[in-house]
């Protein structure tokens, strides 16, 4: 596809899509549900087909040497596909809150004021891997009466095809527009460019994936972003904590799954509970052969557990992702170090203490600067289906509009409404 062509073909997505966004924008409550109850049912009926278009991926990806954690990325396994299903009538069953008017208030001069929350628009979505986020994107789309445009990754293509397909057959039979949704059919990355360039169209642009397509994404758009750059998560064991459930979360944290962003990345330990607890978890990582990137005081106490592999932590471990199996280990002073040490190294994605002490557990909530902050629970729950959203378009580590995994609310705006009775300013 030329420029030209690459142009014209951008241009015509944005202007479909603001055609679409009007009409969704006023669709009923009722209408958007049974969209995505079909969208639900679709996936399905059609869970085989699926995952013959998602084997094409798988080969081509396998082919191609890409990285075990990116290729585990790619599956739409039935358990996904059901999990994306589910989210759709999850979403389907939750109040709507467009057209909510929250916080009206009298006025001395007779007028009242409030807020009305309402569609952003049109938002593009641009990310990578995983072809659950068409759906993801799609339904959440749906329910907050937006448009979107939709740009996977190359390495999705024929799984993203498949699963937009039953999007939009789901919108048609539901007598909504079809280019509500709509994806980018090319895998020209020219596309992208124009995408992110075209505020006539495009309300809001969020990435989502790797740290260079997001900071080039921050860096060109002429667009606002919702994004986060890096999944480096913590879990910090205080003192007192019961050992046997920092074990289990700790475990869970980082083995559940190598490869999401709210995977742990980091493990603090408070200096009193470190003897009694670093044994027991190391024992888990060497069996599951997790690399452990410790400090001197770490070391000294994981050395002697059998098949540990250990490595001497460096300053940059500190700030990795690793998304993999492999976790920074550090023995801290107690509280006030642990808060110090996530809120200088994390990227104020998801952190989480394991604790008996409520004082502990408050401060940590209060003073650590991270989108989702959690006390005696796995990072792993950092999710948008997880919190009961339905689903999430991404998290974002942003302070600004949206905070923590994005879902129906992350996609509206509010404008002010005022109602009077033939008030007028003296």
């Amino acid at each position: 596809m030329n420029a030209t062509n690459t142009t014209e073909y951008a241009l015509g997505l944005g202007a479909q899509a603001k055609a679409a966004s009007a009409l969704m924008a006023r669709a009923p409550a009722a209408v958007k549900n049974a969209a995505l109850r079909r969208l639900s049912g679709l996936l399905r009926e059609n869970a085989a087909e699926l995952q013959i278009d998602n084997a094409k991926d798988l080969a081509r990806a396998v082919a191609n040497g890409l990285a075990d954690p990116m290729v585990d990325r790619l599956k739409l396994s039935p358990k996904v596909i059901e999990t994306c299903a589910q989210g759709c009538e999850q979403l389907a069953a939750m109040a709507d809150v467009i057209g909510e008017i929250i916080g009206m208030k009298q006025q001395p001069s007779g007028i009242r004021v409030g807020q009305m929350r309402v569609p952003i628009g049109v938002f593009g979505m641009i990310f990578e891997s995983r072809p659950n986020v068409t759906i993801e994107a799609a339904s959440l789309s749906i329910k907050s009466g937006n448009a979107c445009i939709l740009r996977g990754g190359s390495e999705a293509i024929d799984s993203n095809k498949a699963l937009a397909k039953l999007v939009r057959r789901a919108l048609a039979d539901s007598g909504l527009p079809e280019d509500a949704v709509q994806l980018v059919q090319t895998t020209d990355r020219e596309v992208v460019g124009q995408l992110i360039a075209m505020p006539q169209f495009v309300d809001v642009i969020i990435p989502r994936g790797g740290k260079g397509l997001i900071e080039r994404i921050s860096r060109e758009a002429k667009v606002p972003v919702i994004k986060h750059l890096d999944g480096n998560c913590h879990v910090y064991v205080d003192s007192p904590c019961d050992i046997a459930m920092a074990v289990r979360l700790a475990d869970n944290a980082k083995t559940n799954k190598y490869s999401p962003c709210n995977a742990a990345e980091g493990l603090l330990v408070a200096r009193a509970v470190a003897t009694q607890f670093l044994p027991l978890i190391g024992q888990v990582y060497a069996a599951k052969g997790v690399e452990m990137r410790v400090c001197g005081e770490g070391r000294a106490i994981l050395q002697s557990v059998p098949g540990a592999h250990l490595t001497d932590a460096t300053e940059q471990d500190w700030y990795e992702e690793y998304l993999a199996p492999v976790i920074s280990i550090k023995v801290v002073a107690g509280l006030d170090e642990a808060i110090d040490h996530i809120n200088r190294y994390s990227s104020h994605h998801t952190d989480a203490i394991v604790t008996r002490d409520h004082v502990h557990a408050q401060r940590f909530l209060r003073e650590v600067d991270s989108a989702s902050v959690m006390v005696n629970a796995s990072t792993r729950f950092a999710d948008g289906f997880e919190y009961g959203l339905g689903a999430e378009i991404g998290i974002s580590t942003d302070k600004f509009h949206a905070r923590g995994p994005v879902g129906i609310e992350g996609l509206t705006s509010l404008k002010y409404v005022v109602l009077g009775e033939g008030e007028i300013r003296t």
